[in-house]
C-alpha cells in the first residue's frame, strides 16, 4: 500500500473485459468476477467493459450491471473495431496500478488473476498466463496456433513468448508506455513484449469456452497472424529479396546452360514445357514479393492518415467524460 499524508491508500487493479456478442455469457462473467473481487479484499477492483460494437444485447446487459454496481465502467464503440483495439480502449480508460487483461468468454479462467496479483506484489511488471492446455478446440486450431506462435518467433526481432494469449497483468509502467505507442495495426501481446520491464510467465489450463460462438474464425486467424507478423518483423522483406536473387540465380545457370549446348554441341535448348515452367515459378516469386511489399505499404498507409483508433459512442461509469488520452471522439460521453 501507498500512503498519502501519513495515512495507507489501497492499490486500484483495473480489470479490462473486452466483449463482443457475448450476451449469452455476461451473468456467469460478471459472477465470478464478483467472486474474484472478494478474494482480492486488499484492493480496490474497477471492472473495465468494452462493448466492441456488439450486435445482440450486450450493451443492454452491461448497463443493467453498471445500475446495481459502482465498481463496473462501460466503454462502448459505435461500431465493431475487433478485439485488439478493444483491449488498447481498455487500457486507455484503466486507471489502476495493475491491469488485467481477459476476454468474457471464461476460457481465461479469472480465478487465475489471485495468482498473477500474487506475482505482480512480488514485483513482477507482467504476469502473462501461458496455457498448458485447450480443451474444446479442434486438432486443426491447436496445430495452426502452435505453428503460428513458432513461426512468429523465428521471424520476430524481439523474443514473444510461446501458447500466450492476451491474458495478462500489467503494472501501471507498462500500461504508460503501451499507452504512449501510436501504431494502427495493433498486436498486444507482441507490444507488451516489446517493453521489456520485468516479465514472468504463469502457466495455467484454459477452460472451454463457457456459452456462444468463437469471434475468431479462419479469416480472422489470418489476418491476426498476418498482424503479427508484419507488426514485428521485416524478416519477410528481406525473404522476398531472398527469392530474388535465388531466381535470379537459377535463371543465370540456365543461360549458361543453353550457351553451352549451343556453342559445344549440335544440340538446341527445346521445349514449351520447360519455358512455361520457367515464367510461372519467376512470376509467382515476383507476385509474392510485391504482396509482401503491399502489406507493408498498406500499413504506412493506415498510419500517415491519423484517424482514430476507434470511436467511442458512450462512456458509463467514469467521472466527468471518460479517460483523458485522447485516441477517439466520443459521440456521448456520460
Amino acid at each position: 500500500m501507498s500512503s498519502v499524508d501519513g495515512h495507507p491508500t489501497r492499490k486500484l487493479l483495473s480489470i479490462v473485459i473486452p466483449c463482443y456478442n457475448e450476451q449469452e455469457v455476461l451473468a456467469e462473467t460478471w459472477r465470478r468476477l464478483e467472486r474474484l473481487r472478494a478474494e482480492l479484499g486488499e484492493l480496490d477492483v474497477e471492472f473495465i467493459f468494452v462493448d466492441d460494437g456488439s450486435h445482440d444485447r450486450t450493451r443492454q446487459i452491461l448497463k443493467e450491471l453498471a445500475a446495481s454496481d459502482a465498481g463496473i465502467r462501460i466503454v462502448g464503440f459505435a461500431r465493431n473495431f475487433g478485439h485488439q483495439i478493444a483491449v488498447t480502449a481498455g487500457v486507455d480508460a484503466a486507471r489502476g496500478d495493475a491491469v488485467v487483461l481477459i476476454d468474457a468468454d471464461l476460457q481465461d479462467p479469472p480465478e487465475v488473476v489471485k495468482q498473477m496479483v500474487e506475482r505482480w506484489c512480488e514485483g513482477y511488471d507482467v504476469v502473462y498466463g501461458t496455457r498448458t492446455d485447450r480443451p474444446g478446440e479442434s486438432a486443426f486450431k491447436l496445430a495452426t496456433a502452435r505453428g503460428f506462435y513458432r513461426l512468429l518467433n523465428r521471424l520476430s526481432d524481439i523474443p514473444i513468448p510461446l501458447d500466450t494469449g492476451d491474458f495478462r497483468l500489467m503494472s501501471r509502467d507498462v500500461v504508460d508506455t503501451l499507452r504512449a505507442m501510436p501504431e494502427r495495426d495493433r498486436f498486444v501481446r507482441g507490444m507488451v513484449s516489446w517493453v521489456g520491464f520485468r516479465q514472468v510467465a504463469l502457466p495455467y489450463q484454459r477452460a472451454k469456452r463457457f456459452a456462444g460462438e468463437s469471434k475468431y474464425p479462419l479469416r480472422k486467424m489470418l489476418r491476426f497472424a498476418t498482424d503479427g507478423i508484419l507488426s514485428f518483423s521485416t524478416r519477410p522483406l528481406q525473404m522476398s529479396v531472398a527469392m530474388g536473387m535465388a531466381c535470379a540465380g537459377i535463371a543465370l545457370l540456365g543461360i549458361f546452360y543453353a550457351l553451352a549446348l549451343r556453342l559445344f554441341t549440335s544440340i538446341w535448348v527445346e521445349g514449351w514445357t520447360a519455358l512455361m515452367i520457367a515464367v510461372l515459378f519467376i512470376g509467382g516469386i515476383q507476385l509474392i514479393s510485391v504482396g509482401i511489399l503491399g502489406e507493408y505499404v498498406g500499413r504506412i498507409y493506415n498510419e500517415v492518415k491519423h484517424r482514430p483508433l476507434y470511436v467511442v459512442q458512450e462512456y458509463l461509469g467514469f467521472d466527468g467524460h471518460g479517460p483523458t488520452l485522447s485516441r477517439s471522439p466520443v459521440v456521448n460521453g456520460r
